[in-house]
C-alpha cells in the first residue's frame, strides 16, 4: 500500500499566489475585514497572510517556553529509523492549542479585549483560551455541549473562564457560541480557522528547525482536526525547506481533510468517530483548507483505533507519559508510513511526530490497554465451534499452545434442552509474534481437528460486545442493532421512550469504555409487518446505528 500524495509539493511564492488569485484559482478574501486582530501589514502583496512573518513575530513566547524535542530510542529501534518526539504535551495546558489561542487574544485591540472573548470547545482549545485570557486579564466564556466530561469543564473553570453548557453536540454548541458572540460583542476565538491561530500553531515548525538539524530532518507527522496545526507547520516548512515532508494523519472515521483534498473542496462529513475526540472535526477550516491545498501536503495517512492505542503505548514506553488518542495520531501515522514504504531506507531518515496533547480521561486507559496489543498485531481473536465430546477443549488448547492465551470463554450450546448439544462454542484470544503467518497455521490446524474457527480480530462488534455475551442463546426471531449513544444523562431514557412497549427488547449490552460515546448492542423483536414503523423509529431516535443482524458473531453465540 502506497501513501496517497494529495497534492504536488511546491513553494507558494507571493508572485505565483498573485497569479492564482488573478486567474480565479483561489477565492479573493478581505482578510483584515474577515479576521479580527489581523492588520494590513500582516499581508503579502496579493492580499493573503504572510505566515512566515506572522510565525516569526507570534507572541506565544510571552506565555510558554519552547516545547522540547526528545529522542525516542525504542520507537527508533522498532522502526529502524531516527525518531524524535515534539513534546507539545508538556505545555502548560498539555496541548499545542495554547499557542494559537494566546497569539490571537494577545493581538486583539484594547477595545476588543475589554469586551471579552468566547469560544466553543469541550477540550484542549477551551483550556488554551481560558489560560490565555487569564494571563491577559480578559474575560472568557466557553460554550460546551451538554454531557462534556467533568475533567474538561472543571479545568476550564479553575482558570477563571465562565462555562456555558448548550446543545447535544458540538454543532449546536458552536451555533450558540456564534449567537452569543454577535449579541454581546465578544470576539469568537476559533479553534483553528484564523491566521493568528494558525501562526501561533506554526511556531512549532520554527522551533523544530532550531532543535533538529534541517539537513537531517526527513519528515514531520502531524495530527489533523480542523487543520490549524498542520497549516501552520506546512506554511513555514514549505517556504523555507520544501524538501522536508509534512505528512498529515487522520482517523478513518474522521478524515475530513483527506476527503476535502481528494474532492478539491471542503467536505462536511455526516458523522465522525469520537475515540480521537481532539481531532473529530466534520468540516475543516476554510483558511486551513486553502493552505493545505495550496502548499501541498506530502500525503495524509488514515489510521484505526487499535493502531492509535498501540501508539499511545509506544509513547509511554519511550517517555513514561500518557498522551491522548489525538496526541498519538502522529506516531500512528509515522509507523504506518514506514511500514507501507519498504522501498525507502528508513535507517538514514529522521522523523518527528508532533505529540499534540495529553488530556486523556483516566477511564479510557482500560480501553487503550485492551486495544494496544491488537494495534501492534500481537494478538488475535477467534471464535471456535468444537465438538461437544470429552477432550475437545483440551485438543483446542494444544493447538494454541505455547502461545499465551489472553482471554477464553467457553459455553455449551443448550438452546434446546430436549436434545444433547452437538457443538460448544469457545471465544478465545492469544498472543502472536507474526499475526498473518501464525493465524493461518492455527486455523488450518483447527480445521484438521474438525473444529470450525472464525477470525474475529477485525470484527468491532465482537471486540466491543461479543466477547462479553458468550453463553446465552435464543431461538426467538430478533434484530440485532448496534447504537452509539452519547455518554450523558437521558440517552437511555430517550431510547426507551421511543421504543415504548411496541417491540420487545430481548438483549441490551453496554460497557463503559471511558469514551465520549457509549456503544450499545440491542436485540429487538420486530414482526415483518412492523418493518416500516421500525425504520421510522430508528430515524426518529437520531443516534448513529448499524443493523448487525447478519454479523457472524450472533450466529455463533446468540442464535439457537
Amino acid at each position: 500500500m502506497s501513501l496517497p500524495v494529495i497534492a504536488r509539493r511546491r513553494i507558494a511564492t507571493p508572485i505565483r499566489l498573485g497569479r492564482l488569485l488573478s486567474s480565479g484559482a483561489l477565492p479573493k478574501v478581505d482578510y483584515v475585514a474577515k479576521y479580527p486582530a489581523l492588520k494590513p501589514s500582516d499581508l503579502l502583496p496579493d492580499g493573503t497572510p504572510d505566515y512566515v512573518k506572522l510565525i516569526l513575530t507570534s507572541r506565544v513566547y510571552d506565555v510558554i517556553n519552547e516545547s522540547p524535542v526528545t529522542p525516542a530510542p525504542l520507537l527508533s529501534q522498532k522502526t529502524n529509523s531516527t525518531v524524535f518526539l515534539k513534546r507539545e504535551d508538556l505545555l502548560p495546558v498539555f496541548s499545542f492549542k495554547l499557542r494559537g489561542a494566546y497569539n490571537m487574544i494577545s493581538n486583539l485591540s484594547p477595545e476588543l479585549k475589554a469586551k471579552g472573548v468566547i469560544a466553543c470547545s469541550a477540550g484542549n482549545h477551551a483550556q488554551g483560551v481560558a489560560y490565555s485570557a487569564k494571563k491577559l486579564g480578559v474575560n472568557a466564556t466557553i460554550v460546551m455541549p451538554l454531557g462534556s466530561s467533568a475533567i474538561k469543564f472543571q479545568s476550564v473553570s479553575r482558570m477563571g473562564a465562565k462555562v456555558l453548557f448548550y446543545g447535544e453536540d458540538f454543532d449546536a454548541a458552536r451555533a450558540e457560541c456564534e449567537r452569543i458572540a454577535a449579541e454581546c460583542g465578544y470576539t469568537n476565538v476559533s479553534a483553528y480557522d484564523h491566521p493568528l491561530i494558525i501562526a501561533g500553531q506554526g511556531s512549532v515548525a520554527l522551533e523544530l528547525l532550531r532543535q533538529v538539524r534541517s539537513n537531517k530532518l526527513s519528515a514531520i507527522f502531524v495530527a489533523i482536526g480542523g487543520g490549524g496545526l498542520i497549516s501552520g507547520i506546512a506554511s513555514y516548512i514549505k517556504r523555507l525547506i520544501p524538501q522536508v515532508k509534512v505528512i498529515g494523519v487522520e482517523t478513518y472515521d474522521a478524515a475530513s481533510m483527506y476527503e476535502s483534498l481528494q474532492k478539491g473542496e471542503r467536505v462536511n462529513l455526516d458523522s465522525v468517530g469520537l475515540f480521537a475526540d481532539g481531532t473529530a472535526i466534520k468540516l475543516v477550516g476554510e483558511e486551513t483548507f486553502r493552505i493545505c491545498q495550496e502548499y501541498g501536503l506530502d500525503g495524509i495517512i488514515r489510521v484505526s483505533t487499535d493502531e492509535i492505542a498501540a501508539a499511545i503505548k509506544d509513547v509511554f514506553e519511550d517517555t513514561r507519559s500518557v498522551v491522548e488518542p489525538s496526541g498519538a495520531l502522529s506516531v500512528t501515522g509515522m509507523k504506518s508510513y514506514i511500514q507501507s514504504h519498504p522501498e525507502i531506507d528508513h535507517s538514514t531518515k529522521t522523523y518527528v511526530p508532533v505529540l499534540s496533547g495529553a488530556n486523556m480521561n483516566f477511564d479510557r486507559l482500560r480501553f487503550v490497554s485492551e486495544r494496544a496489543v491488537l494495534g501492534e498485531g500481537k494478538e488475535v481473536f477467534l471464535a471456535v465451534k468444537i465438538a461437544n465430546v470429552p477432550g475437545a477443549f483440551r485438543r483446542l488448547q494444544k493447538i494454541i499452545h505455547p502461545r499465551t492465551v489472553t482471554e477464553c470463554s467457553y459455553r455449551t450450546d443448550n438452546s434446546d434442552p430436549t436434545t444433547d448439544a452437538e457443538f460448544s462454542e469457545v471465544y478465545t484470544s492469544f498472543s502472536v509474534q507474526d499475526r498473518e503467518k501464525e493465524l493461518k497455521e492455527v486455523m488450518a490446524a483447527m480445521r484438521d481437528e474438525g473444529f470450525f474457527p472464525y477470525d474475529l480480530t477485525d470484527n468491532e462488534i465482537a471486540k466491543s460486545h461479543g466477547r462479553y455475551l458468550v453463553g446465552g442463546k435464543s431461538k426467538i426471531p430478533e434484530r440485532f442493532i448496534h447504537f452509539e449513544f452519547p455518554e450523558r444523562m437521558g440517552a437511555l431514557d430517550k431510547f426507551l421512550d421511543l421504543l415504548k412497549a411496541e417491540w420487545n427488547l430481548t438483549l441490551f449490552h453496554y460497557r463503559n469504555q471511558g469514551d465520549d460515546i457509549g456503544k450499545v448492542l440491542t436485540g429487538i423483536q420486530v414482526p415483518e409487518t412492523e418493518e416500516k414503523r421500525f425504520q421510522q423509529f430508528l430515524r426518529d431516535l437520531g443516534y448513529k446505528y448499524s443493523d448487525e443482524t447478519d454479523n457472524v458473531i450472533f450466529d455463533i453465540f446468540l442464535k439457537g
